[in-house]
């Protein structure tokens, strides 16, 4: 789950990472009224769920109240990457006389927290990992003892920070990290991370927060900003199943996290588009089958779709019969190709055949006869 700037900015706080004096402004009013409060020189900045805002114009630097006001008017209610801007963080400007990038993040090879850090802060950090990696320093977590200073130092050293920041740049360090445990966090990074009078001060947060872990944190699931949820995401989690909307035409509704990897993979070699990730987990009903169905259906792009159930928890007669159940709900009706293997399978086909459904015995065979279909028209 992605929270705003703000939001994120508050959590590192907490945790003793220093920040620049800021507040949330919803109006040009509200704007100019937080600039007075701050005095001098501020920055408004659009506080929306996608990266580049500067580039797109949502970040804007304002020499007093007046003039934020002004700027505030227009970033709020602007298109920004398709998603339109409610609120702006108003912020205290800063004399930057650097700026530095620094993250903790999962490592799922080394299965291990690291923390990253590179002197080519303020850019995109995916661009420089990929033109220069040798910029970026890793440092490993201990499994049990997490980030210790040396950790710290030994990171700040690699980025070319001066010996005097070392304390300074400890204490943010084992802030990032006590802030991604205490949140169950996958991401939280800092960029950029500024030197300004010779301190070292955090001007824009990241934090990307695990939705597994969520049921333990319900002060941060209120974080969530449903005016930027994907309305089929968000409808996939009320009924409990995991869901990620894609590009493609062809609905996929699978039974297991890599089972529907695996799909989409194959999906793809027979040259079809996958329209989502969706996984039904694995003690499915056929109201959940349904469901999955119908969320799936209100993407107009979806022109077809696939079933790929393996029976084991999961009774295969119970798929068939969500999906010949949703089937006559529908109000629009697509081809279906429906591959079922494992318990009671022999009464799904029955039940399918009955229902005039496409069905398969391998997930080759599906992927196959779903591209077919749509190349049938």
């Amino acid at each position: 789950m992605k929270i705003h700037e703000y939001q994120a900015r508050e959590i590192l706080a907490k945790h003793g990472v220093p920040v620049p004096r800021a507040e949330v402004a919803t109006s040009p009013a509200e704007a100019r009224a937080v600039a007075e409060r701050l005095g001098g020189s501020v920055v408004v900045k659009a506080q929306v769920l996608v990266g580049g805002r500067g580039k797109a114009g949502g970040v804007k630097l304002a020499a007093g109240p007046a003039e934020a006001e002004e700027i505030a008017g227009r970033i709020l209610g602007m298109d920004l990457k398709g998603i339109t801007v409610r609120r702006v963080l108003v912020a205290e400007a800063v004399n930057i006389q650097k700026e530095l990038y620094l993250g903790v993040t999962i490592d799922r090879s080394r299965q291990a927290v690291v923390a990253m850090g590179s002197a080519e802060g303020g850019v995109e950090i995916e661009e420089v990992a990929r033109t220069a990696p040798d910029k970026i320093i890793k440092v490993y977590a201990h499994p049990m003892l997490g980030f210790a200073d040396f950790h710290a130092r030994q990171l700040a050293y690699g980025m070319g920070l001066a010996p005097s920041f070392a304390s300074d740049f400890t204490r943010i360090m084992r802030g990032l990290y006590n802030a991604m445990v205490a949140t169950d966090a996958s991401l939280v990074e800092i960029n950029p991370l500024v030197i300004v009078d010779g301190k070292l001060l955090a001007i824009d947060s990241k934090i990307l927060l695990d939705d597994n872990a969520l049921y333990r944190h319900k002060d941060l699931e209120a974080l969530r900003d449903l005016d930027e949820d994907d309305p089929y995401e968000r409808a996939a989690r009320e009924e409990g199943l995991n869901f990620v909307k894609l590009d493609g035409n062809i609905g996929c509704v699978v039974n297991g996290a890599g089972l529907a990897m695996a799909t989409m993979d194959v999906v793809k070699l027979y040259g079809g588009d996958p329209a989502n990730f969706l996984d039904i987990g694995g003690g499915a009903r056929a109201e959940s089958v349904a469901a999955a169905l119908k969320i799936i259906l209100s993407d107009p792009k979806v022109e077809a779709v696939l079933f790929n159930i393996f029976g084991g928890i999961t009774r295969c007669d119970e798929v068939a019969k969500g999906i010949v159940a949703a089937q006559g709900q529908l109000e629009r009706k697509v081809p279906m190709v429906v591959r079922l293997l494992g318990t009671n399978e022999e009464e799904a086909r029955r039940i399918l055949a009955e229902a005039s459904l496409i069905s398969a015995t391998t997930m080759e065979e599906a992927a196959q006869k779903v591209v077919a279909q749509l190349k049938q028209g």
